[in-house]
């Protein structure tokens, strides 16, 4: 089971990053726990500098952007 985790504030980029990334599992119906995470203490565990910020498997692959849904199926593919 993939873990994924939407790092941010709970700004609209923020959201919308977390929308896009449940919809690309829904759709692909993977197994993934997908967590919000909008402590920044927590979020420094990445030294995440621009948000939204995307983990996958404790991996930060993606910061201050919304990736498109294909670079989200790759990440979690």
């Amino acid at each position: 089971m993939l873990n994924v985790k939407v790092l941010g504030s709970g700004c609209a980029n923020c959201k919308r990053l977390e929308e896009r990334v449940r919809k690309v599992v829904a759709d692909r119906g993977l197994e993934a726990e997908v967590e919000k995470i909008s402590d920044y203490g927590q979020m420094m565990r990445w030294n995440l500098m621009q948000t939204p910020g995307l983990v996958v498997n404790d991996v930060l692959v993606s910061a201050g952007r919304i990736p498109d849904e294909a670079e989200i199926v790759k990440w979690l593919t």
